[in-house]
């Protein structure tokens, strides 16, 4: 239940009455409505806009009719008390029992508390990952790996249909170029002094693997064939061998998905080619010349007539080329042509999280998804920012297997998937970000992956405690649902219970958004909340949650605890991060 949601169903309701009683016209548009906590918690629960929005198409000063509505709502069985604050807005304040009444909810809903129905179902596609497979996933890519993997499970949680895919760069000139860098390993591998990598080529040593591969099953066959020949096989055991460690890596940070999309095949199947010609049919391609780049001349550009796709029309900077001098398909053809297959696959909603090296794709992509669907889909873009790693401060060494970055592995390895997902989420994708591989498993409260994790084990504690004090307590959620829980009256645990309630709207907000670090930041507030109740417990024994000689308040209060538990797990399953029942040193 979103109680947010709940109030505005309510001044609709009353809204349609008093047009019903021809005290406002009738139509009037109700969508622009909002109902959400107001700046200054003083002034009340919530806040609604209604009598702003309403006040010019009824004919009415703001005010007045804000203290129309505010009488109404006032009325309502689990208003306290409403009033209308500076120009016309409306606040109103809700009896303890309505919030309280949260509670027998969460524990009977578990950790889909929370589970909302915006999307309506709509399915949405969300591609993550996609990194070139060339090498190990960096850091950069576990950013992208993780935002992307938790936005799709807040969809879900929205209500939404989500389609996780990961998209192949298994075409081009970097793939060759792999192929060429293995076969130098492959010769390596056969006993040949290679010397020193060549420029352009890829040093990393993770390639001596594939060459020893190689040479383990054809031997020498491939030492004097011409490249025709071993170009293929070489990159095919590249991509073969790259790709299923990158599987294992996001398997290993609990990352899946549900689709593996690769560039060769999208070109093998001919849909450049039918992609082209869907833009072509509705007048988009021509031959022309583009402007020059603005600042600095590249020196490989040349003003020459190219095949172009009027971006513009679409709200671009300029016009894009869809072949290269040689006739062959540019990247983004190639990438008109993966979306247009998304779409014919259903997706009329894309969601591409990139490198923020990608920010100059964003218009030019945004614009091939509205021409080639003909308006029916769009793509929004999310960009991850650099990720800076440190050790205690200090600048962390680049991989000696990787060569030139910090793998995921070696994050893995050092920390784990749960402390690299949450840290991941602490900020907007859209900020850079600075993982400390010493804070991140300090046992402190300036550390927000314990200080959440310390949160959920301590509720599992007071549960247990709670067994050993009354063995024949029982403190399933089915059970505590039924606890009189009018008996948590104090002011700290009805604002946990606020902030319990607001956690379906939490949700419907990061979904919205598309931004899944807010779940964090609840995360952060909720365990804020009860540790502080916790702290005070300690000076004052009637604030515990276990209190000996009242059975039937700490009943109460073991509902309130387990109620914090779901909700953080709920957090948590949206993160993929796992919920600890003990924290050990």
């Amino acid at each position: 239940m979103n109680i947010f949601q709940k109030y505005k169903d309510s001044i609709a309701d009353i809204l349609t009455a008093l047009s019903d009683a021809d005290e406002l016209p009738q139509g009037l548009d109700l969508t622009r409505i909002t109902v959400e906590p107001p700046r200054d918690a003083s002034h009340g629960d919530m806040s609604t806009n209604a009598a702003m929005v309403l006040a010019k198409p009824a004919g009415k000063n703001p005010r007045q009719l804000g203290e129309l509505i505010a009488a109404k709502i006032g009325a309502l069985d689990g208003v306290a008390e409403a009033s209308v604050a500076g120009p016309g807005f409306v606040n109103f304040r809700l009896k303890a029992e309505e919030w309280i009444a949260v509670l027998p909810d969460i524990l009977r809903s578990g950790i889909h508390f929370g589970n909302s129905g915006i999307g309506q179902g709509r399915k949405v596609n969300v591609e993550y990952v996609s990194a070139n497979p060339t090498g190990p996933l960096t850091v950069g890519h576990a950013r992208g790996a993780v935002v992307g993997d938790a936005l799709s499970s807040l969809l879900a949680k929205a209500g939404y249909d989500v389609v996780r895919e990961y998209y192949i760069n298994d075409a081009g000139n970097q793939v060759n170029i792999l192929g060429r860098s293995v076969y130098l390993r492959y010769r390596e591998a056969m006993g040949e002094d290679i010397g020193e990598i060549p420029s352009g080529f890829y040093p990393g040593e993770y390639l001596k693997d594939v060459g020893a591969a190689i040479a383990k099953r054809d031997g020498d066959k491939w030492m004097h064939a011409d490249e025709a020949e071993w170009h293929p096989v070489c990159k095919g055991m590249a991509l073969e061998m790259m790709m299923a460690e990158i599987k294992k890596d996001l398997a290993d940070m609990g990352i899946h998905h549900d689709v593996f999309s690769s560039e060769q095949a999208v070109i093998d199947a001919g849909a450049v080619d039918k992609a082209f010609k869907v833009l072509e049919d509705q007048g988009l391609i021509y031959t022309g010349v583009l402007e020059p780049p603005k600042g600095k001349m590249p020196d490989d550009w040349e003003e020459r007539p190219q095949t172009l796709f009027k971006a513009t029309a679409f709200g671009d900077d300029i016009d894009r080329a869809l072949k290269k001098s040689d006739g062959s398909w540019t990247y983004f053809a190639n990438d008109i042509a993966y979306h247009w297959d998304k779409f014919n696959r259903g997706a009329t909603k894309m969601i591409d999280i990139l490198g923020a090296d990608h920010g100059g794709y964003v218009k030019r992509i945004r614009a091939a998804v509205k021409a080639v669907s003909n308006g029916k889909a769009d793509v929004d873009v999310a960009l991850c920012q650099i990720v800076h790693t440190f050790d205690n401060g200090e600048p962390v060494r680049m991989s000696k297997r990787a060569g030139t970055f910090v793998t995921l592995r070696d994050m893995l390895d050092k920390v784990g998937k749960d402390v690299i997902r949450f840290i991941m989420l602490t900020r907007s994708s859209d900020q850079t970000l600075e993982f400390d591989f010493a804070k991140v498993v300090e046992q402190s409260k300036d550390n927000p992956v314990f200080y959440v994790q310390y949160a959920h084990a301590r509720c599992c504690s007071v549960l247990r405690n709670a067994r050993e004090i009354w063995p024949d307590i029982e403190t399933e959620a089915a059970k505590l649902a039924t606890a009189d829980v009018n008996a948590l009256n104090t002011p700290d645990e009805l604002d946990m219970i606020r902030l319990l309630a607001a956690w379906p709207r939490a949700v419907e907000q990061a979904a919205e958004a598309g931004e899944p670090h807010r779940i964090a930041t609840y995360l952060q507030e909720m365990a804020a909340a009860f540790h502080s109740f916790w702290n005070k417990g300690r000076d004052d024994a009637q604030l515990r949650f276990l209190l000996e000689d009242n059975r039937g308040l700490s009943f109460a209060r073991l509902a309130l605890v387990k109620s914090v538990a779901t909700v953080i797990a709920s957090g948590l399953a949206v993160m993929g991060v796992q919920p600890m029942e003990e924290m050990h040193g």
